[in-house]
């Protein structure tokens, strides 16, 4: 069974507490010696509108419940610029290759402690799916919709910036469960 590693101090072993610092709770190391503060800060992801074939392309990662679909995203790798790093991404998990056309926004996605930064990018070849995904789909600009959250408002705001008026997707049973789960389980 493994424990919590925010329970423990990774600089002196002792017990992490909740004390205020600068206006937030954070969780603190309780030997004063130490001045080990757990910032807790937001994880930068990018995430990629992909556009193929003149239609957007959302995929499903393996992970997720039947009926989610969603943008490609990944995390950065040590020294690789967020632009560098959504083109590696789209590159490895579609199996394509794109351009950016523009930087769409920075989303905060407050689940997760994600940073969402998006991009729209164009892409050309034949779509492979890496066994991080299971499925994707092609659809028309005019008909796609988001989910009001998260990657959701990338979408609907890129749309927007295009002349669309995308509407917000009912999301499947299945998939509101799954959303509402505590984010520490998988």
């Amino acid at each position: 069974m493994m424990t919590d590693p925010r329970r423990f101090c990774p600089v002196c072993a002792s017990p992490l507490v909740c004390r205020e610092v600068n206006d937030f709770e954070r969780l603190v190391c309780s030997d004063d010696r130490c001045g080990y503060v757990f910032w807790d800060n937001p994880v930068p992801v990018v995430a990629g509108i992909v556009e193929h074939e003149g239609k957007l392309v959302f995929a499903r990662n393996a992970l997720w419940p039947e009926g989610m679909y969603g943008l490609v995203t990944g995390f950065l790798e040590p020294r690789e610029t967020p632009a560098e790093g959504i083109v590696r991404e789209v590159a490895e998990e579609l199996g394509i290759q794109t351009r950016i056309t523009s930087f769409v926004g920075a989303y905060g996605f407050a689940r997760k402690n994600q940073l969402l930064l998006a991009y729209h990018l164009i892409g050309e070849g034949e779509i492979t799916l890496d066994p991080e995904l299971v499925d994707y789909f092609h659809v028309e600009k005019a008909e796609a919709e988001f989910w009001p959250g998260g990657t959701g408002l990338a979408v609907r705001d890129w749309l927007r910036s295009q002349g669309y008026d995308p509407q917000p997707r009912e999301l499947p049973a299945a998939v509101k469960a799954w959303m509402n789960r505590p984010p520490d389980q998988p």
